[in-house]
């Protein structure tokens, strides 16, 4: 081995951390190319996860490195959202455990990279497109098992929730969620439901905000909140609440 690929193997093993994945993008921008990248994946150097994506021989990859990989070394916008996200930050007590189930979100027409969606990570992966919601917005930084990630603050997390709700997530469970989160950011909710583009999430959210009494709602610009025009039937023979112009399950209006 030459001067100059020793160098690049030292880089290599600078830049290949444990539990992490590097693409083959990520590695040709540090200089170490295509082929020299397949002559470190034929001496045992290298471990493919995937085509275009390597770790660290005999190493262990979970989600949450592989996710760090996409938020960090390409460019698309994905995200832990919803249920996962509040599960991540304390909240699971509040509703019923999916450890079988990861729930990303990512704006319109975006695609998982292959070596990512076809691993077996031994969970669920739902990976929701919407634009409901402005894509860095609501949008922090989590430490998982020592890795970093992008995920949604509570504020956004419930707004997603919302989102898939009634079809994927139980209105009745949403507020039972809703009862737990009693100290959100006023001034990041109004920024959020600002910037929010469903009539339904809005509705929902400024009803369960207002039914579940918490200090925070007091601080809403009500007057900022369009609730937009026509009725939402979210439950067949529900309960019509024409403040905020939704039928709703009898189970959470009796709440």
């Amino acid at each position: 081995m030459n001067t100059q690929n020793k160098t690049y193997l030292k880089r290599l093993f600078k830049i290949l951390h444990p539990g992490h994945v590097v693409t083959a993008n990520w590695l040709e921008s540090f200089g170490i190319s295509r082929n020299l990248q397949k002559y470190y994946l034929k001496s045992g150097w290298l471990e493919s996860l995937g085509r275009g994506a390597y770790k660290k021989p005999g190493d262990t990859i979970e989600w949450h490195g592989a996710l760090n990989t996409i938020q960090m070394q390409t460019e698309l916008r994905v995200h832990v959202g919803g249920l996962s996200a509040l599960a991540l930050q304390g909240f699971s007590h509040y509703f019923r455990m999916r450890n079988e189930t990861l729930h990303l979100f990512s704006p319109l027409k975006t695609k998982l990279p292959k070596w990512f969606a076809d691993y077996d990570w031994t969970m669920d992966i739902k990976h929701h497109q919407s634009s409901f919601l402005p894509p860095d917005l609501g949008i922090i930084e989590l430490e998982q098992q020592g890795i970093l990630i992008k995920a949604s603050a509570p504020e956004r997390a419930i707004m997603e929730c919302l989102y898939l709700a009634p079809k994927s997530i139980d209105l009745v469970e949403c507020y039972h969620i809703f009862e737990g989160l009693v100290n959100l950011k006023p001034k990041l909710l109004n920024e959020l439901l600002s910037n929010c583009n469903s009539v339904k999430v809005r509705r929902l959210f400024l009803y369960m905000a207002e039914k579940s009494n918490h200090q925070w709602f007091q601080f809403h610009k009500l007057e900022q909140i369009s609730l937009g025009a026509g009725n939402r039937m979210l439950a067949e023979k529900g309960v019509y609440i024409q403040k905020y112009l939704i039928s709703i399950p009898k189970e959470l209006a009796e709440l």
